[in-house]
């Protein structure tokens, strides 16, 4: 298996694009960060109350609502930050995985 520096050996540094800039509208949908998370949040559709509470603090976006009512999460793009978790009244939210 090649490493990525051996992929890209043809490659001059300046000629590669600077990480973690946007240069046009949805590009960090391409950047898919959930595998950085060492924890996952469960969302418990019985105990939601569709308050939704926890969508606008949630700082990656992945919490989506369609029609007026939240989903499961984009787990994409989750970092398992834990921010929804803690604003949940109705404790629909849980970890799993590592803690």
């Amino acid at each position: 298996m090649k490493k990525a520096a051996e992929i890209h050996e043809d490659i001059a540094w300046q000629d590669m694009t600077t990480g973690c800039e946007i240069y046009e509208p949805g590009t960090s949908e391409l950047t898919k960060t959930g595998e950085w998370r060492s924890r996952t949040p469960i969302w418990d559709p019985e105990k939601c109350k569709q308050c939704l509470m926890c969508t606008p603090y949630c700082p990656d976006a992945s919490i989506p609502v369609v029609g007026g009512k939240r989903t499961d999460f984009d787990y994409d793009h989750c970092k398992g930050c834990g921010i929804c978790l803690k604003v949940c009244p109705f404790q629909a939210i849980r970890w799993e995985g590592e803690q």
